[in-house]
């Protein structure tokens, strides 16, 4: 979960961090916490936000702070279980008593998957999924929107999904893919009831991202396959030829968090390349 304070109003995203050119081939293998979350820190805090970041880790959550750090931003992060009450309370309250009282913008970028069909998935590991990965989206909303409706200005919220909320993808995963389906409605009916309250909400779903959260599904998923060949699978399950990363995510989510022009209900973006055929056939 990232929350940002003093967004600007760019005409366009400074590309600052996150092009190919610039960005390490071994990046995305450093540490298995660096993924979609770190770029969307990266690139918003070299547009002028400041990033108050969590993570259960607090380890993964520094390594993201000092690349921010050493690339001029301002980032402040805490360790927090984002599916527990207290935690998030104090993740708001650290926020604004650490940046002046504001919260301009929040991202929901947690998630868990764990393999399973319905016949088969155990109660804790269905209960876990809906704790990660939509509770948490709740619990934010509890303190994040009285903030963004009583502060000028208001505030925005984006919520990062899944193409498994939409669609199969070769994968027996029913419980993240139902919350990751219910995290877009969510997001549609939270945004009608706020949209004349401050608070303007909108929706990344992703197709297949290449981040080190693939070496964790390929152990869970694969049953034998090597990690070469189940990324060379991904890659050939795009039709545009290739995965993308994590910072084809991180500028879509600037772009709703930054450009304060791009107003909008119910936005569901990052359908490039969209998956339109299953990865096991």
């Amino acid at each position: 979960m990232l929350i940002i304070v003093e967004t600007t109003n760019p005409d366009r995203i400074n590309p600052a961090v996150g092009t190919r050119s610039k960005l390490p081939a071994s990046y995305i293998f450093e540490t298995k916490q660096q993924g979609n979350g770190a770029a969307s820190a990266r690139v918003l805090a070299a547009n002028g936000a400041k990033v108050f970041g969590c993570d259960l880790n607090l380890a993964a959550a520094q390594h993201t702070q000092r690349r921010v750090d050493a690339e001029g931003g301002d980032c402040t992060v805490v360790s927090a279980d984002v599916d527990k009450d207290a935690d998030v309370k104090f993740l708001m309250e650290a926020c604004v008593a650490r940046y002046g009282g504001r919260i301009d913008t929040l991202i929901n970028n947690v998630g868990r998957s764990e393999p399973g069909g319905p016949a088969k998935m155990s109660e804790e590991a269905w209960d876990s999924q809906m704790d990660v990965n939509l509770k948490s989206v709740l619990l934010s909303y509890h303190y994040v929107l009285p903030i963004m409706k009583s502060q000028e200005g208001g505030g925005a919220i984006v919520n990062v999904s899944s193409i498994a909320g939409m669609r199969y993808i070769g994968k027996p995963q029913v419980a993240y893919s139902a919350t990751k389906a219910a995290a877009i409605q969510f997001t549609k009916v939270t945004a009608v009831i706020y949209a004349k309250r401050g608070a303007r909400l909108n929706v990344v779903v992703p197709r297949l991202i290449h981040t080190p959260l693939v070496g964790l599904l390929a152990d869970k998923y694969v049953w034998g396959w090597d990690l070469e060949g189940f990324v060379e699978r991904r890659h050939k399950a795009v039709p545009m030829g290739g995965m993308g990363d994590s910072f084809d995510v991180a500028y879509s989510v600037a772009f709703w968090l930054l450009n304060r022009r791009s107003i909008s209900l119910d936005r569901r973006s990052l359908w490039i390349g969209e998956l339109l055929h299953p990865l096991v056939s």
